[in-house]
């Protein structure tokens, strides 16, 4: 099988609801159920974070209890805590940084601490914390600045270590922190955490942060039998929450449990109807079972509860597109562009309204209008360019193609290939070629550009001109499938070169062993060659994988090939009322049964 544009139609709206679901995974976070926070405050925080606050107090007048210092090393810190009352912090939090390790006094490495926690001084505040657990080894403060300290630069052993101290010496510390820095690590780096925390909770059975952030390491790791048993002890301990329900729901999806999960998340939005996360991931999990009109009811709920959220006005306005009601979804995607929010998405979905309502100026504007920061950019532009195309503006659509790529060579390949793509579709295909050969002139080693002209000349019925630009692509890029492939099944399907054929697919299929294209053309070559079994084995596969019509004709020719024409017969029409129109399907149905091939 040849992969081209022809063979794999775009979708007008690429990507719609994976990119829903992402905007709404993005949102979790952006909501704290009540609940949750007044949990959080039964724990005892681990420590501040460096703010004005701490500044002031760092800079506030403090009495320091001095040791035996020389006049030198005294009058330092008194110049200090005169630097600090004025505003003069780093210089001051340097040198009491620096007076502790010359002094080593406990007085000095306090108040040391807390000028580099005002400064955020990590490495400083490290360094002093454990000078003062030396100095004060039952002293409690001190591992609470380095557990902290330890959470902030992801050495999350070390910092579980630090509040297994404060504990056993009969401090409280809050450990909610700690799953949410583990989100970066994987599932061997998480696991010594988890099992810390899992002698802690032991030792500590009521202490529900700890056990909370159990729960949560848990689902990270994909252990949601453990996870679940622990939510399950929680629950039992402290009642039913909205974030007890979240995090249920959330294992039950990990097992793809959907159906039990929204049951979980109908309970929690009429348990908990203002809690805007709970209807985050409603409707999430709504749009990801397909349940578009329902997730829109979530979401004019949110809208309700948030008028002026735009996330939720961009979450309303996709589902509207994919429910094919682009009048709902053009005044939100309008009010989005007006806030500046989303900028570029909120664009290209105007692109596709005004192209559906017929308003192709105004879809081109919107489509140009698509930054090269944004994700659909070079969506956009693809679009853009076919419009101009269609509507016979070709000196338009190239002149636009060359000022937005000016002066970046890679993206200038890039959008000549789309622009050819369009010139194909449209029919000016020597126009495609002569712009193609002169991009070649100045990249003569681009393998894209190659590749395209290639494509190019086979619509010419120039097939030898096609060989040489595929070969050369294979001399400068011995592993590239794409072009193995692509000769290969040329090969293949238009002359009787069979063996030489199967030596480039073969190479392709090592390359790229699972895709259903290459499959399809390694067994393509292996029926011509006679290899009835190894075809058969590899165009099942190829048609599992991938039920294509051209993928159904050849499968359905190597059986009818091996007398098993009941079975090509049934493949063909499952393959025909997928795809009606498709004339490479009928033509090879109409040939078998005629018996006019061999």
């Amino acid at each position: 099988m040849v992969a081209n544009m022809n063979r794999l139609p775009t979708p007008i709206l690429p990507g719609l609801l994976l990119g829903l679901s992402i905007s709404l995974a993005a949102c979790q976070g952006t909501a704290v159920a009540p609940d949750a926070l007044a949990e959080v405050a039964a724990e005892v925080p681990v420590a501040e974070s460096p703010n004005t606050a701490e500044a002031a107090e760092a800079s506030a007048p403090e009495p320091v209890t001095y040791a035996n210092f020389t006049v030198d090393e005294l009058n330092r810190a008194l110049l200090n805590e005169l630097g600090g009352q004025r505003g003069y912090l780093p210089d001051a939090a340097r040198d009491y940084y620096a007076l502790a390790l010359e002094t080593e006094d406990i007085g000095i490495i306090r108040r040391a601490s807390q000028f580099a926690s005002a400064m955020g001084d990590t490495e400083a505040l490290v360094t002093l914390g454990r000078m003062w657990v030396e100095q004060e080894p039952a002293a409690i403060e001190p591992h609470l600045v380095l557990s902290y300290q330890m959470l902030e630069s992801g050495r999350l052993e070390e910092a579980v270590g630090h509040m297994r101290r404060v504990l056993d010496l009969g401090g409280r510390i809050d450990f909610t922190n700690i799953s949410s820095r583990a989100e970066r690590l994987s599932r061997a780096q998480r696991q010594p955490i988890i099992a810390a925390l899992q002698t802690l909770r032991t030792e500590y059975p009521d202490l529900r942060s700890l056990h909370y952030s159990l729960i949560l390491l848990l689902e990270q790791n994909e252990n949601p039998d453990l996870a679940m048993a622990e939510l399950l002890a929680y629950r039992d301990a402290y009642g039913e929450s909205a974030r007890v329900m979240l995090v249920e729901a959330q294992l039950l999806l990990q097992q793809d449990r959907t159906e039990e999960t929204l049951q979980v998340l109908a309970e929690g939005v009429e348990t908990y109807p203002d809690n805007r996360l709970m209807r985050f991931n409603y409707g999430r999990v709504l749009v990801q079972a397909n349940d578009l009109q329902n997730a829109r009811a979530q979401f004019e709920a949110l809208a309700e509860i948030a008028p002026e959220d735009h996330e939720t006005m961009y979450s309303l306005a996709l589902i509207d597109l994919e429910l094919n009601d682009p009048e709902r979804a053009k005044p939100l995607l309008t009010r989005l562009l007006q806030a500046r929010y989303r900028a570029d998405d909120s664009n290209f979905y105007l692109g596709i309204v005004a192209e559906r309502e017929g308003n192709l100026e105004t879809a081109i504007s919107h489509y140009q209008a698509v930054s090269q920061n944004g994700s659909n950019f070079v969506a956009a532009q693809r679009l853009a360019v076919r419009l101009l195309i269609m509507e016979g503006r070709l000196d338009e659509a190239h002149e636009w193609v060359l000022s937005v790529s000016e002066g970046n060579p890679r993206l200038q390949i890039l959008l000549a290939t789309i622009e050819t793509d369009a010139l194909l579709a449209g029919g000016h295909i020597d126009r495609a070629e002569a712009m193609l050969s002169q991009l070649i002139e100045r990249y003569p080693q681009d393998t894209d550009l190659l590749f395209a002209r290639a494509l190019v000349s086979e619509r010419l019925g120039n097939m030898p001109k096609a060989e040489l630009d595929l070969r050369r692509i294979i001399d400068l890029e011995p592993q590239d499938a794409r072009a193995l492939n692509h000769l290969g099944y040329t090969l293949a399907d238009t002359t009787d070169r069979y063996e030489e054929a199967l030596q480039l697919l073969e190479r392709a299929a090592a390359l790229e062993p699972e895709d259903p294209a290459i499959i399809d053309s390694l067994g393509w070559a292996q029926y011509k060659l006679g290899f009835y079994e190894e075809a058969l084995e590899n165009l099942q596969r190829a048609y599992e994988a991938f039920p294509d019509p051209e993928v159904a004709a050849h499968l359905g020719e190597v059986l009818w090939a091996m007398g098993r024409e009941r079975e090509a017969n049934r493949i063909w029409e499952e393959a025909l009322n997928e795809r009606p129109d498709n004339d490479l399907l009928k033509s090879v149905m109409t040939r078998l049964r005629s018996g006019t091939d061999s």
